[in-house]
């Protein structure tokens, strides 16, 4: 028994010239386009994995910035995604690290109102996943009662480091009530040396905010009987001219209800601190993000209420689509229900492969329906000559065209036969053969005939 030629064209080629109906070169072109869209959707599915590390500018060691960002490493952590957490000296400098592409830094806090006060000014690669909660400027002094921040001229203050949101928010106050750089001098300490140079005398007001100081520092202060807090009693009127602040009431014993500290409701002002993220972070990175966020700074505080954050708060940058859709409705729906990894390839299967199968299906269906109406339109064009021919030989009553109807005949019998068929083709191409065959016989009988 004979065996079957074995084809040297490829496996998917030859599905394309033996079971679709097309050319070798279509095939072929076939074959490059479908490999080339699922290379595309490969490369596209390893191209949008959410990174497996990410960083995060906070504020010096023991800050509220730092304290926050650690128990978001913890949180993320569970997701398989570390969180690397870079110290910085605050707010400002937060802000100038996400601005410059060159840190590669991917989120950090930043307090609202630096984007007012700095020359770094707004910038589109920057987007807000939300507000995560108010940060109170805390005044610290020593002495009689003050009751305006221009009773402070002459005095020594320590004002944060360079670089920090609380320098930047107490300088601009200060100038606010007309107090210029000569006016007072700036003393520059680190936190807890600071607080003790405050006890003793060595300075005249001490400025805290949470991305400089830590909490406990704060509290201990606080409980301190010697040292005041200077109570804001024009609130209302700086939030009316730095609109981003908000006016913030620290409750009468909240610190301690035995000792009653503070004793009396205290007025403060500060802005809010915003999560702020590099525009082309990976959507399940800020789903992430803001769900540790709910459940870090979500709880109630001394600033907060219960789930009062994280929000969408507008302030000096753009809520990024992704935290929106977050806000909204929540995590994806495969997030919700799947292991992260687990989900995020589910996602990237969907968002990569499905697009090029529903290109792909009515493709493969359009191209082989083209390449048949080709082929039977070259049929037909042989057709048409050949019933030219059998027309032609029916007028021809006296024979004298016999001769030349049967080489335009012999023309288009070699023209066929010159002609390479696709197989699936090859019931028609031999039907059209038959006919050939048969027109020439009755032209062979009509000149009998005529000889006879």
């Amino acid at each position: 028994m004979a065996e079957e030629p074995k084809s040297k064209t490829p496996w998917l080629q030859a599905v394309f010239t033996e079971n679709l109906g097309m050319s070798e070169g279509l095939a072929l072109a076939s074959t490059v386009l479908i490999i080339l869209i699922l290379s595309a959707a490969l490369a596209w599915f390893f191209y949008t994995a959410p990174p497996s590390v990410i960083t995060i500018t906070t504020g010096p060691p023991g800050s509220s910035f730092e304290t926050n960002a650690a128990r978001y490493q913890e949180i993320l952590a569970r997701s398989g995604v570390r969180l690397v957490i870079r110290n910085s000296q605050g707010a400002q400098e937060n802000l100038t690290r996400l601005e410059n592409p060159k840190e590669r830094i991917d989120v950090g806090f930043v307090q609202t109102g630096i984007t007012n006060v700095s020359l770094s000014g707004r910038t589109n690669a920057v987007v807000s996943l939300g507000s995560i909660s108010y940060q109170p400027l805390l005044v610290f002094y020593r002495g009689a009662t003050r009751q305006l921040l221009s009773q402070f001229k002459g005095g020594k203050l320590d004002i944060g480091p360079p670089g920090s949101g609380t320098r930047l928010l107490a300088l601009e106050l200060l100038h606010l009530n007309d107090l210029q750089s000569n006016d007072f001098s700036i003393v520059d300490l680190e936190p807890n040396k600071a607080s003790q140079a405050l006890r003793d005398g060595s300075i005249d007001a001490l400025f805290l905010m949470g991305d400089t100081a830590s909490p406990q520092l704060m509290r201990d202060l606080l409980r301190d009987p010697d040292i005041r807090l200077f109570d804001f009693t024009q609130a209302d009127a700086y939030t009316r001219r730095l609109t981003f602040l908000n006016r913030l009431t620290f409750p009468k014993g909240v610190i301690d209800f035995g000792k009653d500290i503070p004793d009396r409701d205290v007025q403060l002002i500060g802005p809010a601190v915003e999560l702020l993220a590099r525009s082309k972070l990976h959507p399940a990175l800020s789903d992430l993000l803001l769900e540790a966020a709910q459940e870090v700074n979500g709880k109630a505080g001394l600033m907060r209420r219960q789930s009062e954050f994280p929000a969408p708060l507008l302030h000096d940058f753009p809520i990024s689509a992704d935290a929106l859709r977050f806000y909204k409705s929540g995590k994806g729906f495969t997030y919700r229900y799947l292991p992260f990894r687990l989900a995020s390839l589910v996602n990237r299967f969907v968002v990569a492969f499905v697009p090029a199968i529903v290109v792909l299906i009515p493709g493969l269906k359009v191209i082989p329906a083209l390449f048949r109406l080709r082929v039977r339109l070259r049929l037909y064009r042989w057709y048409r000559a050949l019933l030219g021919v059998e027309r032609d030989l029916l007028a021809d009553e006296n024979g004298s065209s016999r001769a030349r109807l049967t080489q335009r005949l012999d023309q288009i019998d070699e023209t066929v036969n010159q002609v390479k068929i696709p197989v699936s083709f090859a019931d028609q191409f031999y039907v059209l053969r038959q006919n050939i065959n048969f027109v020439r016989a009755r032209l062979k009988d009509t000149q009998d005939k005529s000889s006879s």
